[in-house]
């Protein structure tokens, strides 16, 4: 057992740990973060007839116009269908606006695309969400909206993003720093610790308002019934809802308990007729004082208390508040402060025991931040397809057009709300203000991180795009929401099995049911791939959109001009990858269930098919996408009857075919007799192909056997580029793109439509595929997750037998082991402090060397090439959350 998986079997005897792992693990995950940080601008909430999202549902309206599909909400808590919500709203007394909701712009609106500009970190969280912290920063001065979006409109693409520090409201420290803490002391009993803290130096006033409310789920339908909050004391309300039970919210101390409808303002959004209170009732009360704003006798579906504090500098006002079962037991607030106490204990208990083996303090409390913003990022997710393009029975039907657009073949994706008697469904963002919605192939890298902290739950993921209610009936999973069509990496078989290994560690056995399960499903997606993904049956893939936007030549989104077709080293790999991956599940199945071994034998025979396809036979005078001259895998452009183009791009494309190994206990494949004698087979008859991958037929010193697409030749050469400073190793990770094309850029002029990449290491200067989607030179998570990872897994195999020189020309020759070490070291040294206490993802920037930024760690989507700045969404901690894997020991 290695240090992690030993740190991950004594967190689950901790009593965190005993809670997702116990019989009420359900319960306690009822409530928990599962509000947005932005419903607004997504497609659940567009109704438009040309799927302008940003623009039929933009941030001005948020305040006033109740959504359809979820909701949102600044440090945001609710149940697992979003029906009863808590949230915290704020004003400086003169912001234009009550500040209830995140701020940015819009993908036209930024120059490198959809960017939130507030400052705001997740710092602490427990599975159970039994504990959980974020802070948000709000300016004393008037919140820059107008600014904002009028410089980020001026500036290009060549030019850096405008960000709201850029504008000088936190100078001085002008700011109050707003800890938003939950606790619970059962399942369904909620504390609420809202500290509001003065940085500046002069008094300040700020208004903190918990606020309440219930889901809109009744103006879709005449017949539906509208929940109630109806105060019953000063500080204090009912919520009453029909199926559940009824809940008391109660604050120590308020100004005022207030109360308005859930309901959009139709007159001032449409010029229609209504008499309110509306949804933005609380925020005109408190901002421009409209006492015909809210109820004026304490009920409604949307409730605040208020509380004005006079803060002198440095200090801070507090706020509590509680929602438990109504009847429940004592007075509210008497062991309030003694639950948040033990609470945060246990959760200090549940990750020192995860970080068992870490002496470094710094990389344990980075490793925490990064596990804190994983579990912040839950998002309850509704979504009903068929319903979403049918339009709503009490509202006005929705344009004709939209039957036939975006995400119109997949009526029979529903989640959300879905099953009065189930749970509702809660999904892994991406990020919660800019992605608010799964993506495919990045919930599974965030399973992966997840199986550490919490493998129910992630095995829970893994199997929710899956489900019927999602995957589609032909076997592809939807990819994200802006096109369930599009293609990404399938990497569920590999996150799968790595799941499925965390979660044995830990409970010392794995579950099989979950693997079968996950299998079955992915059989189906297998044979998608090859039907839809292989256009000439030759086992060489195409299918656009893999993972990789923007660090090809092309938007493969559209058909190329001349009709030709692009063969991708990448998606030929991936699938390369995706074979073996089925393969070694099935090798572990049939070791009890032989049923398996002929699935087993299927992937091994698909694997070395896809093998001889990307490595091209010259005998047959086909050179597949290895190139020999370069020793590098490039994409091939392809028209019937002509020579291919070679696309000679030096990027993480070629370097994709490294993840297809997977390292397998000759044990394992003893107890599989007929399975062995098909590789005996293939040995003795088709040595053609057996040479053409890594030798599986020799086990190692301690039973193991390769099966990798690459043979030693091959992996020696691609990572003599991959450790070259000068091409793709830079000080803190693997570059998408090598730096060689800085000098050297490749163009390409496709039936008169140009294009040219070259080596962009910061964001992004094409938008080909939107703003600040851009590969072509940065640091990501997830490339370099699976390059550390593959480099571990052929050590397990070669040992002391290969060495790497790295950096290459350095004359230092290390194990591939080592060698994997010094990539996860670089990556994770991002978010450590440096030599001069720097951390390198904060850039050159104001907050490189202030105490009140520098400590804060966030994850951003990707990382500049030379600087390591973050950049992209700044808390893409799904992905980017795999550097807490980085930051343990190596098993």
């Amino acid at each position: 057992m290695g240090v992690a998986d030993h740190g991950a079997k004594r967190a689950r005897a901790t009593a965190e740990g005993g809670r997702i792992a116990g019989a009420e693990a359900a319960a306690w995950r009822r409530f928990g973060p599962y509000l947005s940080e932005r419903q607004w601008g997504t497609v659940r909430e567009d109704y438009s007839a040309d799927g302008d999202a940003w623009s039929y549902f933009p941030f001005a309206q948020a305040r006033s116009r109740a959504y359809r599909w979820g909701e949102d909400g600044l440090g945001g808590f609710s149940d697992d269908k979003a029906r009863l919500c808590l949230s915290v709203a704020l004003w400086n007394g003169v912001d234009p606006i009550l500040k209830e909701r995140l701020f940015g712009l819009t993908n036209a609106q930024g120059n490198h695309g959809e960017d939130v500009k507030e400052l705001y970190w997740f710092l602490d969280a427990v599975p159970s969400h039994s504990y959980m912290k974020m802070l948000y920063r709000l300016p004393q001065a008037a919140f820059p909206y107008d600014v904002l979006i009028a410089e980020n409109a001026r500036r290009g693409t060549g030019e850096p993003e405008y960000e709201i520090e850029d504008t000088g409201v936190f100078d001085g420290g002008r700011y109050f720093d707003v800890s938003i803490e939950y606790a619970k002391a059962s399942p369904d009993d909620v504390l609420l610790r809202v500290t509001a803290t003065n940085r500046g130096p002069e008094p300040a006033t700020i208004h903190v308002l918990p606020q309440v409310w219930f889901r809109n789920t009744w103006s879709w339908r005449a017949d539906a019934e509208r929940p109630e909050l109806r105060a019953t004391d000063p500080t204090g309300l009912g919520a009453r809802r029909s199926g559940a039970p009824d809940m008391d919210w109660t604050c120590d101390v308020c100004d005022d308990l207030l109360f308005c409808e859930n309901d959009t303002d139709a007159p001032l959004l449409f010029g229609a007729a209504g008499s309110g209170p509306f949804k933005d009732g609380i925020g005109d009360f408190v901002v421009h004082g409209r006492k015909d704003a809210v109820s004026p006798d304490g009920h409604g579906t949307k409730a605040a208390a208020r509380r004005r504090f006079e803060l002198a500098p440095g200090a801070s006002g507090v706020m509590r508040v509680r929602l438990r079962p109504k009847g429940a037991a004592g007075t509210a607030f008497a062991d309030f402060d003694a639950t948040f106490a033990r609470r945060i204990a246990e959760a200090d208990e549940f990750h020192a025991a995860l970080s068992e083996g870490i002496a470094d303090a710094d990389a344990r409390a980075v490793r925490r931040a990064a596990f804190a913003g994983l579990l912040w990022s839950k998002q309850y997710y509704g979504y009903d397809v068929r319903a979403w393009l049918a339009g709503d029975p009490a509202q006005p039907p929705p344009p004709e057009e939209r039957r036939n657009g975006r995400n119109s073949d997949w009526k029979h994706l529903a989640l959300g709300d879905v099953d009065p008697d189930e749970p509702g469904d809660v999904v892994s963002m991406p990020d919660t203000w800019e992605y608010p919605w799964f993506a495919a192939w990045d919930l599974a890298f965030h399973c992966v991180a997840l199986a550490a902290i919490d493998p129910a739950y992630a095995k829970d993921q893994l199997e929710k795009l899956m489900h019927s209610r999602a995957m589609h009936p032909n076997g592809q999973i939807p990819a994200y929401e802006w096109n369930f069509d599009d293609v990404n990496p399938p990497v569920q078989a590999w996150a799968a099995m790595r799941v499925y290994e965390a979660d044995r560690a830990a409970a010392g056995a794995g579950d099989r049911g979950f693997l079968e399960r996950t299998f079955q499903k992915l059989l189906l997606t297998f044979t998608w791939w090859v039907n839809r993904e292989d256009a000439g049956g030759r086992d060489i893939f195409q299918g656009g959109f893999l993972g990789l936007d923007n660090v090809g030549p092309f938007d493969l989104r559209k058909p190329l001009p001349g009709g030709e077709r692009l063969d991708q080293a990448d998606g030929t790999a991936w699938a390369g990858a995706f074979a073996l991956h089925m393969m070694r599940i099935a090798v572990e199945l049939a070791c009890e269930n032989h049923v398996y071994e002929d699935m087993a034998i299927k992937f091994f025979e698909h694997f070395l098919g896809i093998a001889r396809a990307i490595h091209g036979s010259a005998a047959e005078g086909d050179m597949g996408l290895w190139d020999e001259p370069d020793l590098f895998y490039f994409d091939k452009l392809a028209v019937d009857g002509r020579p291919p183009t070679t696309i000679r791009v030096f990027s993480a494309v070629g370097l994709v075919p490294l993840f297809a190994t997977e390292a397998i206990d000759d044990a394992q494949i003893a107890r599989l007799p007929r399975f062995r004698a098909r590789m005996e087979w293939f040995e003795a008859n088709r040595p053609d192909l057996a040479r053409l991958v890594s030798d599986w037929r020799t086990p190692n010193g301690s039973g193991l056997r390769l099966l990798a697409l690459l043979r030693r030749r091959r992996l020696s050469a691609i990572l003599s580029r991959v450790f070259d400073e000068a091409q793709f190793l830079s000080s803190h990770g693997v570059r998408s793109v090598s730096k060689w094309h800085r000098e050297h850029p490749f163009a390409i002029d496709l039936d008169g439509m140009k294009s040219v990449v070259k080596y962009e290491p910061g964001d992004g200067e094409t938008r080909i595929y939107g703003g600040n989607s851009n590969w072509r030179g940065p640091v990501w998570a997830p490339v370099n997750y699976l390059l550390v990872e593959s480099l571990r897994t052929f050590d397990r195999y070669w040992g002391a037998d290969f060495d790497v020189e790295a950096p290459t020309g350095s004359g230092r020759m290390m194990h591939l082991g080592d060698a994997a070490d010094e990539l996860a070291r670089r990556f994770a040294g991002l978010f450590l402090k440096d030599a001069a206490g720097r951390r390198p993802f904060l850039g050159e920037g104001r907050f490189a060397d202030d105490p009140a930024f520098r400590d804060l760690p966030l994850f951003h989507e990707f990382f500049h090439g030379d600087t390591g700045k973050g950049l992209g969404a700044s808390h893409q901690t799904g992905w980017t959350a795999l550097v807490a894997l980085l930051l343990a020991p190596r098993n």
